[in-house]
């Protein structure tokens, strides 16, 4: 029996390494198929960034670049080839679906560069008939390359189906063990991944990964984060649907209020918007105290304030709603209309101006690609664009040009006219990081128990708004002078990035405003001063606190205009609300209203308003001959 056992035993030892085998051959070929799903995910990478950037240096770069999430978007591509694998049942053939479908819009985001001098956005799908009606142009322009993309999409398609079915004939089947933990193992990541993309929200690990969301510039943000994972961050703005109601009929039944010809009682004056960079109160500030006042001409004059929608940076929204007379709390959360939306002809100040016999003009004395403003403000109506490329230079205060010199420069530009003008003028000084010394000598003494860091980036803010300030005055002292009556608005984008200073003297918990809050809490961490101010009639000391979207109204009112949009509708809209944030909407009477877009029913004239703003942005244009027929009429004309 002994013999027998033992005989027994060595049988069974013999038998197991056979499994030890099968398991280890098991393992081996797991492993291998893992590094050639990462060598496919790799390939496909590179060949997408070489295709975008045309330089296989530059390709190479962006891989070697530690600093840079190449091989973050090799492991989004990964696991997505896995979750595909485990959803077909077979190896390798996700790479099948996920390469041409990243290739071919890698493809046309180069062609459309070649064309354009811009990446391709998601919301570029949007604008499909533009696109098909630039074909013939595109095709005359580069027949063979037309040519070319013809005979590789057919072939494309042809090596695609003959592939799948090659793959679906001989590529290893999954058991389904494998297929379950590559789904346990793929989806989880990627979840977590997409998770962490809201560029509005600060992510540890997002920054660990190196990918930088840098809205501000597309073309440097395709550069950085590479076509794929800079194209995933702007696909939250490419969801633009149209209202509920949204129809010819219901724009149609919105009312116009007749209107005189002209103006309503004096001739055409000159209007200067300024909107000054981060240009806020300090004295707000509690536990400190700023001597001499860094502002006594704007407290003087002020007249309110504008509800800024940002917080410490993204300029150009304010600037799109003080053009257009449109709000950002129609469009998507985190959407930026310079770089998504403006592809077309849209109605603005420029172009009411412009149909009023004005010259319109925009000043910046910085690059005209920064925020796309040089595209934007020729669809905008603009008759020029006067940026740092074409202005002489300025004196610069730190890295920026001053506000003095741009406002002399303004000066000069208005000397020069003989028709009556619209300048909308943006400055630059203001522009953080406060760095210390920026200034030769701060001139305002800050006071308060406040960490020495943050009493000199409090200081060299104060000195830049004391010399906002005298810039202002130095303009108004010169339209003082002048017989056609001019009017000048200066006003803040948004409230400064202070960082710590907030938090050091209680201003805010946090170093960055609240995207939700208490009335007061939102208006704290919102208002900038606005100054309506008129060499004839003097400041307006009424206005309150409006969104920018209502500054035209304001303008125009001050100007003496009416019109079927500007002082009409939004007029309108005003009599009810004078802020409409995407979180806060305030009554004319000061009643706040939280979260009023996820109300079942808006007030009829807040959904009127998204109509018009959806029709002229991304609609069939039915209000243009009622409500904008200046603008219609001004590109009709081809100006």
């Amino acid at each position: 029996m002994a013999s027998i056992d033992s005989a027994a035993r060595g049988h069974q030892v013999y038998v197991e390494r056979p499994g030890f085998s099968v398991r280890h051959a098991k393992t081996l070929a797991g492993t291998r198929s893992t590094l050639f799903s990462l060598s496919i995910a790799a390939t496909i990478v590179f060949a997408v960034e070489f295709i975008v950037r045309q330089s296989g240096s530059e390709t190479i770069a962006y891989f070697i670049d530690p600093m840079r999430p190449a091989w973050t978007t090799v492991a989004a591509f990964f696991l997505v080839m896995l979750a595909l694998d485990a959803l077909f049942g077979r190896e390798h053939k996700g790479a099948l679906l996920v390469a041409p479908l990243a290739i071919i819009p890698a493809f046309i985001c180069q062609q459309k560069q070649v064309f354009l001098s811009d990446p391709l956005y998601p919301t570029d799908f949007l604008f499909g008939r533009q696109i098909m009606e630039l074909m013939p142009v595109l095709v005359k322009d580069r027949p063979w390359t037309a040519i070319g993309v013809v005979l590789g999409i057919l072939v494309t398609a042809v090596a695609i189906a003959l592939l799948l079915r090659y793959a679906w004939r001989n590529f290893p089947k999954l058991t389904h063990r494998e297929r379950l933990a590559r789904v346990v193992f793929a989806l989880p990541l990627l979840v977590a991944f997409w998770n962490i993309m809201d560029y509005n929200q600060f992510s540890w690990v997002r920054d660990r990964l190196r990918v930088i969301p840098i809205m501000w510039d597309q073309t440097e943000n395709y550069r950085h984060n590479g076509f794929v994972l800079a194209f995933a961050i702007n696909l939250p703005m490419a969801n633009v649907s149209a209202p509920p109601g949204y129809m010819a009929d219901a724009i149609g039944r919105i009312p116009v209020k007749p209107l005189p010809a002209g103006t309503t009682h004096r001739g055409k004056p000159d209007v200067i918007v300024l909107m000054s960079e981060s240009f806020w109160d300090p004295t707000r500030l509690p536990k400190v105290k700023l001597t001499p006042d860094p502002m006594p001409t704007i407290r003087e004059l002020q007249g309110g304030n504008v509800f800024s929608p940002e917080f410490g940076g993204m300029t150009a929204n304010v600037e799109f709603e003080a053009l257009t007379g449109f709000s950002n709390a129609f469009l998507p959360y985190g959407s930026i209309p310079y770089q998504q939306y403006i592809r077309n002809p849209i109605p603005s100040l420029a172009t009411f101006f412009r149909g009023e016999g004005y010259v319109s003009r925009a000043i910046h004395p910085f690059q005209g690609w920064f925020w796309n403003r040089t595209a934007v403000y020729k669809a905008f109506g603009f008759d020029t664009f006067r940026s740092e490329e074409n202005l002489p230079a300025m004196q610069k205060r730190g890295i920026f040009a001053s506000d003095e010199s741009l406002t002399k420069e303004i000066i000069r530009q208005a000397d020069a006219m003989d028709d009556p003008f619209f300048f909308f003028a943006v400055t630059l000084q203001g522009h953080g990081p406060y760095e210390p010394n920026r200034y030769a000598k701060n001139t305002i003494k800050v006071e308060g128990d406040l960490p020495e860091s943050d009493r000199q980036v409090l200081a060299t803010y104060a000195q830049g708004i004391k010399e906002a300030d005298d810039s202002l005055k130095m303009l108004m002292d010169w339209a003082k002078q002048r017989d056609r009556e001019t009017i000048i608005v200066l006003f803040g984008d948004h409230l400064p990035p202070l960082n710590t200073v907030y938090t050091s003297t209680g201003y805010m918990k946090d170093v960055t405003a609240e995207r939700k809050g208490s009335k007061d809490q939102m208006k704290a961490q919102h208002e900038t001063p606005l100054v309506v101010w008129s060499n004839k009639t003097g400041a307006r000391k009424d206005i309150g606190s409006i969104s920018p979207a209502f500054l035209s109204y304001q303008i125009l009112t001050q100007a003496g205009y009416e019109h079927p949009y500007y002082t009409g509708f939004l007029g309108k809209v005003h009599d009810h609300f004078r802020v409409l944030d995407r979180y806060m909407l305030i009554r004319k009477n000061g009643k706040g209203l939280e979260n009023w877009l996820r109300q079942p029913k808006i007030p009829v004239t807040l959904r009127d308003y998204r109509f018009l703003q959806h029709d002229m942005m991304f609609g069939k244009r039915y209000s243009t001959e009622r409500f904008f027929k200046s603008h219609a009429e001004l590109f009709s004309a081809g100006l």
